[in-house]
């Protein structure tokens, strides 16, 4: 997961989900995306583990003014967010659960 940061910071509204007390895991996700659903199973159990944490997905095709805003071009893309709602991390495709762990370690 790379450190580059594009956009501002994300709130409730623009996600539509409530940000995370300590951070959030923000997924893109489409609808014939098979290494989404993955990516959905391996975030939703981070988030389980970490207190603090939210995992919100977002429907990349339905979601289309963020997509550019955020310059998503592939999905599943994950972005890490601070408890501030800033990107502190962003990757694309299947991530591994290490791989989560670890940029929350620079979420939090």
């Amino acid at each position: 997961m790379d450190g580059q940061t594009r956009g501002g910071p994300l709130d409730a509204a623009r996600i539509g989900a409530e940000l995370g007390e300590r951070a959030t895991l923000v997924q893109f996700s489409s609808a014939f995306c098979q290494p989404c659903r993955a990516t959905r199973r391996t975030l939703a159990e981070v988030a389980r583990m970490v207190d603090g944490v939210a995992h919100v997905e977002i429907d990349a095709e339905a979601h289309l003014t963020l997509v550019r805003e955020l310059e998503i071009s592939r999905t599943p893309t994950v972005l890490v967010l601070d408890a501030a709602g800033r990107i502190v991390r962003r990757a694309v495709g299947q991530p591994r659960t290490a791989d989560v762990v670890a940029a929350l370690g620079h979420a939090m």
